[in-house]
């Protein structure tokens, strides 16, 4: 086994294959085996309990032990490997007497019945034939059922420390540790404290792997013993990492539910999931969901909803059959279209789409396909233009390709890490896990970012550095890198161009220039730049803090240039790797959700491209690049637009400065929102389609790795609820696109034939190998994790350095708002909160809004956590909880944006990045005041 680690991770095992005797006959152990991992291989059976794949083995419960010839003692085979010629006996008399006296003295305290019943060491006593122990059974503790995901029952627990190894050594939470000595040893949680007092972030890693049922999964309140009565594989549906699990299913009334969740041995989560996977799952459940379509009344007004949607939303609308919402639908906006309802304002950019990256590969390809085809326009897009559009833009612009180069378990053969502007233990908690794992293994972690996060815990170096002056940071380590000789001269000479005009652009941005400026030592910026250089292997992680300015796009340019001018890119190890946000946004903009590229990022306006796509879907197609999504609010709220399609998107609650974005839906003339909730937008629509929930469909997703994965569907929808391929099959013939697709696979197929990068992929593929990397030219092909490795997907080759010079924000903070706002997400929710607050275990643990503030701040406000404070812009204001933190920098504050009743984006403003057209959420100007 490779201890649970990315490929490529471990080296230097040896090539050949051990020869040794197993039970009397000849086996061989490969390279790097224990004798349990080899014994298992060839079908013996030996019991073992702290032992389990992906943890280091411990060989302290002492059930896997084997009679080794010429031993005196019993070897924990876990943790024992062969030697060449020797004699090993797992099954003999010896051997199976100790592990079935090991065996019955765990079970001796193990609880009659229950839980245990279902665990591995009921399992092996069971396959041992050990009954009712001889034992006396010790005192136990009493169960601590403080923690709303995790039940804790230590009655069960045999002390084998894989939960320990799981929270230390896998997820580097370090949580669960052991305490006293002798009879009195037990696991504890930090200093002794319960559960759900502890700083345990529910990620169920301990869950998944206690052997005995000592601890386990609550949904709803309720433990949960034992698997489900089937097994389903599937995907996590939240952030871009993209963890397989497995859904467990049992009947319900009236269907079936989702039990639990354990994860699976995917290439980017190898059995770790974090408390969104594992435990957010029951959203699909939710009384809230839509389960039959429903169009307005006549005459009921369209009104904003500032606050959660209330309860008597309905009695603005009336249900409707499945034909009629579609007519209307689809007739409405065919009418638009084609002027026939006599407005003055008409034609195909009349109307847009608002797609999803919460939806599969082939959802996304067709509504942008249905938005080119059947409206006539490019006014499509979905969630990339808010997280990543200005990284995007900087990607094509300086390498040609907006993919990452490398996947985030390539940290593990860096020797240096730096991640800035993101927070992965929060957004990306299985990406983090990686990052922590790397860190402990020896390799440098720079962290840089306004606030600090956890994960500075686990950093070498920490670039605190002043909000929305990233550009001034990164130009004097580019500086730094240029003036002291720590360029790669070879790289930047054979592989990119314009280096001169970099070059003079830093010329005046020494770190002792830049340092008053960012708030960072000049001297610490110069340690970083050389270690960065000089490292053998450099890589860079960005999130949202980076993109989501109104110089973002500045931002990642000189990320772009820093792997550039070091030659830190196209090796293993090193690169560029924007962090997705969302679980698709990858897939969903590799399919072409975007107003200006064409699936595979083809320029609308590029005739050879788009002259392909016309020919394959029979039609002429718009060169003029559509309106993005801000754009298209305020073409909206101008009359410019009148038509809206969205699906499985919530713009009422992540656009900015919302009361101009909700003013723009409710000005619609036909908005037409497919969802399974009634979320923000929902409300303020036209028809409402009820659709399916992530575990009710199949297709393909594409990670933030470039990894493409099968979900399997595992539920049906409820009641009327159709999925998202059917209904956009139905609007499209109502727009009169003669289209017959009945299956995923018959679009993903056309969508390999127009999209080179994953011609390689057929369904056919991913359902035998559940993931496939691209590029994946053929399906010889394995695919490329690493790419860029001897030329950029460029006209020339080559990579191009495009300068950027700091400059200001759109909106500083001044003496009426003197405070900077800063937004984003927390670990238990994820997005607008549409799925996560509606599932129970989420919400039970972070149920209401809050406001982060530095203590200082608090102090000098004469304010307290656990106060009710007031925070507004120059757009709105919104009432929350403090919460004091001292990561958050002074002078400024964190909101998370999933809180309808406290919807961050009233106060963001809407000025965008010139390039990636992104709003710019993660800087604008505020006040804090008490609410008396």
């Amino acid at each position: 086994m490779n201890g649970g680690l990315p490929a490529g991770a471990q080296g230097g095992a040896a090539s050949s294959a051990i020869a040794f005797e197993l039970d009397g006959r000849p086996v061989e152990a490969l390279p790097g085996e224990s004798i349990l991992e080899a014994a298992q291989r060839h079908g013996v059976e030996i019991p073992h309990l702290c032992h389990k794949p992906g943890l280091r083995p411990d060989g302290n419960c002492r059930a896997c032990v084997v009679e080794i010839d010429g031993e005196r003692t019993l070897a924990a085979s876990c943790c024992r490997a062969p030697a060449t010629g020797m004699k090993v006996s797992a099954t003999g008399v010896r051997a199976r007497r100790s592990q079935k006296t090991v065996l019955e003295l765990l079970l001796a305290d193990a609880p009659a019945g229950g839980h245990a019943e279902h665990s591995e060491l009921g399992r092996w006593a069971g396959a041992l034939g050990v009954e009712a122990p001889r034992f006396t059974a010790r005192a136990q503790p009493a169960p601590d059922l403080t923690h709303p995901a995790i039940a804790v029952q230590l009655d069960a627990c045999i002390q084998c420390g894989r939960c320990v190894r799981a929270c230390r050594e896998e997820q580097a939470n370090d949580v669960i540790g052991y305490a006293w000595r002798g009879d009195a040893a037990r696991i504890v949680f930090d200093q002794a404290d319960p559960m759900g007092g502890s700083t345990c972030v529910g990620c169920g890693e301990c869950v998944q792997a206690c052997p005995t049922g000592a601890l386990l999964p609550r949904v709803q309140g309720e433990t949960v013993t034992g698997p489900g009565e089937r097994q389903v594989d599937s995907l996590c549906p939240f952030c871009g990492v993209g963890c397989q699990l497995s859904f467990q299913i049992e009947k319900a009334p009236g269907g079936e539910r989702i039990v639990s969740v354990d994860g699976r041995d995917g290439p980017a989560n190898h059995g770790r999931l974090c408390v969104k996977g594992r435990f957010g799952f029951d959203y699909v459940a939710s009384p809230e969901r839509l389960t039959v379509p429903l169009v307005r009344k006549p005459g009921a007004p369209k009104r904003p909803v500032f606050g959660r949607v209330p309860a008597n939303w309905r009695e603005q609308f009336r249900e409707a059959s499945w034909d009629e919402a579609l007519e209307i639908a689809g007739g409405g906006l065919a009418a638009i279209r084609d002027g026939t309802d006599g407005h003055p304002v008409h034609g195909p950019r009349a109307l847009a789409g608002f797609g999803s990256a919460k939806g599969s590969n082939e959802e996304a390809y067709l509504f942008q396909k249905l938005v080119r085809t059947g409206f006539g326009s490019n006014n499509v897009d979905h969630c990339t233009r808010l997280c990543h559009a200005s990284s995007v833009a900087a990607l094509l612009e300086g390498i040609g390709s907006g993919a990452v180069s490398n996947q985030v378990a390539d940290v593990m053969q860096a020797g240096l890490i730096f991640v800035i502007g993101a927070n992965p233990t929060v957004n990306h908690p299985v990406a983090a896990t990686w990052i922590k794992n790397a860190a402990r293994r020896g390799a440098k972690l720079v962290v840089a970012d306004p606030r600090r996060t956890e994960l500075a815990r686990h950093a070498t170096r920490v670039l605190q550095f002043r909000p929305d002056t990233d550009v001034a940071l990164l130009d004097a380590m580019l500086h730094t890198i240029i003036a002291e000789g720590l360029v790669d001269e070879a790289f930047v000479r054979e592989r990119t161009r314009d280096f001169d005009a970099l070059r003079k652009a830093v010329a005046h941005c020494s770190p002792e220039a830049m340092a008053p400026v960012c708030g960072i030592p000049a001297e610490l910026i110069r340690e970083v730049a050389r270690d960065y250089a000089r490292s053998r292997a450099s890589m860079i992680l960005w999130g949202m803090g980076i993109s989501q300015h109104v110089h973002g796009t500045d931002n990642a340019r000189c990320l772009i240039a820093l792997a550039l001018v070091t030659g830190q890119i196209g090796r293993p190890g090193t690169g560029l790797h924007p962090l997705r946000g969302q679980n698709n946004v990858q897939g969903a903009s590799d399919a072409g959700l975007i107003p200006m590229m064409l699936p595979d990022y083809h320029r609308v306006g590029d005739a050879q491209a788009a002259a392909a796509f016309e020919r394959a879907w029979g039609m002429a197609l718009d060169r003029e690049p559509g309106l993005t999504v801000v754009e298209i609010m305020n073409a909206a709220l101008a009359g410019e637009i009148r038509g809206l399609y969205v699906m499985g998107e919530n713009p009422a609650m992540s656009d900015p400065d919302l009361h101009h974005a909700r003013a723009a839906l409710a000005s619609l003339e036909m908005l037409v929102v497919q969802d399974i909730f009634p979320t923000e937008t929902a409300v303020l629509a036209d028809v409402i389609l009820p659709a399916s929930a992530f575990p009710e469909k199949t297709g393909s997703f594409t990670n933030t790795d470039r990894i493409v994965q099968l979900a399997r569907q595992a539920l049906q929808p409820p009641g009327q609820a159709r999925q998202d391929l059917a209904i956009l099959v139905d609007i499209a013939r109502r727009l009169g696109l003669d289209w017959t697709y009945a299956h995923p696979r018959e679009v993903f197929e056309e969508m390999r034939g127009l999209m080179p990068s994953i011609h390689g992929i057929s369904w056919e593929r991913l359902e035998r190998e559940g993931a496939v990397t691209y590029p994946c030219p053929d399906e010889t092909s394995s695919g490329e994790p690493v790419v860029f490795r001897e030329r950029f997907p460029t006209a020339d080759g080559r990579g191009r350095f495009v300068p950027a010079l700091p400059s200001p924000g759109a909106e500083l903070p001044d003496a009426d708002w003197p405070m900077t706002l800063i937004t984003g997400r927390q670990l238990e929710h994820w997005h607008t909160g549409a799925m996560t607050r509606r599932a129970t275990v989420l919400d039970a643990i972070e149920p209401h809004p809050t406001v982060s503030l530095n203590p200082r701040d608090l102090a000098v406000l004469g304010l307290a956590a656990g106060e009710r404070i007031r925070v507004a812009s120059r757009r709105g204001e919104i009432a929350l909880v403090a919460r004091a933190d001292d990561g958050v920098p002074v002078g400024s504050v964190f909101i998370p944006f999933a809180y309808a009743e406290a919807a961050a984006n009233l106060l963001t403003h809407p000025a965008l990045d010139p390039f990636g057209k992104i709003p710019g959420f993660k800087h604008c100007a505020v006040r804090v005041t008490a609410i008396h």
